[in-house]
């Protein structure tokens, strides 16, 4: 059966944190404005949907080859998802603005590539949650598409927010981070229910 709850909390958590994407994207928008920002965010948006793409295939031929492996994916992503939780904990979230040109399309594609978060959401997500259960092609393609949208999502919402981010986060971070934290407990603990 297909933890929903469990994949889309992993999903939300990973896609809204802070990270490359997110914090370019929010300094870009403060910056520049939302809609200078786009092409930015677009590319965030293009990369993400490769480099998603690639982990899928190298996950589900990985799986495919190798069956035993479920357990050492699970015991790493259990093991990734503690760390984040930790680092998320501890994180003191500095979130000034740097000032410097627009970054555009291929700026924003390019740097999908050099995000290991990206990587790890992808190939977790994949081993974890959905090659237990999904095989066919048809639904490798939609979940693709699905951690592509929500993963890029975030990107456009610390875009959205830009600064208002910033001042949420400021007052109220060790509240957030223990909420995010927890979450990914949550859901590391989960993988072996």
């Amino acid at each position: 059966m297909f933890p929903v709850s469990d994949f889309l909390i992993y999903c939300f958590v990973t896609a809204y944190t802070p990270g490359a994407n997110n914090l370019l994207s929010m300094s870009n928008a403060a910056r520049l404005g939302f809609r200078k920002s786009f092409r930015f965010n677009l590319g965030i948006t293009m990369g993400f949907l490769i480099v998603m793409s690639m982990c899928t295939i190298f996950s589900s031929t990985l799986y495919s080859l190798l069956p035993k492996i479920k357990i050492f994916m699970q015991i790493l992503g259990a093991a990734y998802m503690v760390y984040l939780a930790w680092k998320v904990w501890k994180t003191s979230s500095d979130f000034e603005v740097e000032t410097g040109k627009e970054s555009g399309f291929l700026a924003g594609m390019v740097l999908q590539f050099m995000n290991p978060k990206i990587y790890i959401y992808a190939i977790t997500a994949m081993s974890l949650y959905i090659l237990p259960v999904f095989h066919s092609t048809q639904a490798l393609v939609c979940f693709t598409l699905i951690l592509t949208v929500i993963g890029a999502s975030g990107s456009y919402v610390w875009a959205l927010f830009g600064s208002a981010f910033c001042k949420f986060f400021a007052r109220h971070t060790k509240a957030v981070n223990l909420i995010m934290a927890l979450l990914l407990l949550y859901c590391a603990v989960s993988l072996f229910l």
